[in-house]
C-alpha cells in the first residue's frame, strides 16, 4: 500500500509538471528549445483554467479537460509497452488495447486530482543543447517551492511526426515507467494473469471516477 501511495503521488506530480500546472517558468537557458516550449506553452493554457475556481470544483469537467490536454503531448502507444515490459509481447491485441485505455484513464484521473491540489510552484528550465537532427532529448528542470529543496525533474521526450512528446519522466531519479512496470509486474504475478490485472484496473478506475470526492 505504501508503494502504491508513493506511486500515485509520483504520477500526480508527473503530469502536474509535464503539462505546466505550475504557475511560472524561470528560464536559465537564453532561449527555450522546441521540447521545452511544449511544457511552457501548455503551462500558460492551464494557468487560465486555474483562475476559474468553479471549473476546478467540477471533477468531471476537469477530467474531460485534462484528457484533452494530456493526449496530444504524451505518447501512450509508446508508454504502455514500456510499462508492461515483457508482458506486452505476450499479451493479445485485445489485452494491449484494454491496458492502454485503462492506463491512460488511470493517468488522467490521477492528474485531475493534482490539477486542483498542486500550486505555488515554479519551473526552472536548465540549459538544453540539442542538434537539429535530434529525435530524442532529456529536458532537465528544477521545481522550486518556497521553503523546500529544489526537485530535479527530467523529461524524456522523442520526436514523432514532427511533434515532441513525453514518454517518461524522472523525479529525483524515480522513473514513472520503471515505477509502474515494477508495480504491474508484481500484480500480474499475484493475480496470475494480465487479464485479471486489467479487470482490477477497470474496477478501480470506475470506482474512482464515480466517487463524488474523486
Amino acid at each position: 500500500m505504501r508503494n502504491r501511495t508513493k506511486q500515485y503521488a509520483i504520477v500526480g506530480l508527473f503530469f502536474a509538471l509535464l503539462l505546466g500546472l505550475l504557475p511560472t517558468a524561470e528560464v536559465i537557458a537564453d532561449d527555450l528549445q522546441p521540447p521545452q516550449q511544449i511544457i511552457q506553452t501548455v503551462s500558460a493554457q492551464l494557468q487560465q483554467k486555474l483562475k476559474d475556481k468553479s471549473f476546478t470544483r467540477n471533477f468531471a469537467q476537469v477530467t474531460q479537460f485534462v484528457n484533452g490536454v494530456i493526449y496530444p503531448h504524451t505518447d501512450f502507444d509508446k508508454i504502455a509497452p514500456l510499462v508492461l515490459g515483457k508482458h506486452w509481447k505476450t499479451a493479445t491485441a485485445g489485452e494491449q488495447e484494454r491496458f492502454k485505455h485503462e492506463f491512460q484513464t488511470l493517468i488522467v484521473r490521477t492528474y485531475s486530482r493534482a490539477f486542483v491540489e498542486y500550486n505555488d510552484w515554479t519551473i526552472r528550465f536548465m540549459p538544453l543543447e540539442m542538434s537539429n537532427e535530434a529525435t530524442k532529448v532529456v529536458v532537465k528542470t528544477e521545481i522550486l517551492q518556497p521553503g523546500l529543496q529544489p526537485v530535479d525533474v527530467n523529461y524524456r521526450m522523442f520526436l514523432t511526426k514532427g511533434e515532441w512528446k513525453v514518454y517518461d519522466i524522472m523525479i529525483d531519479g524515480v522513473s514513472l515507467v520503471t515505477n509502474y512496470r515494477s508495480t504491474f509486474n508484481d500484480e500480474i504475478q499475484t493475480k496470475g494473469s494480465l487479464s485479471a490485472v486489467i479487470d482490477n484496473l477497470v474496477k478501480r478506475n470506475a470506482e474512482a471516477l464515480s466517487a463524488k470526492d474523486s
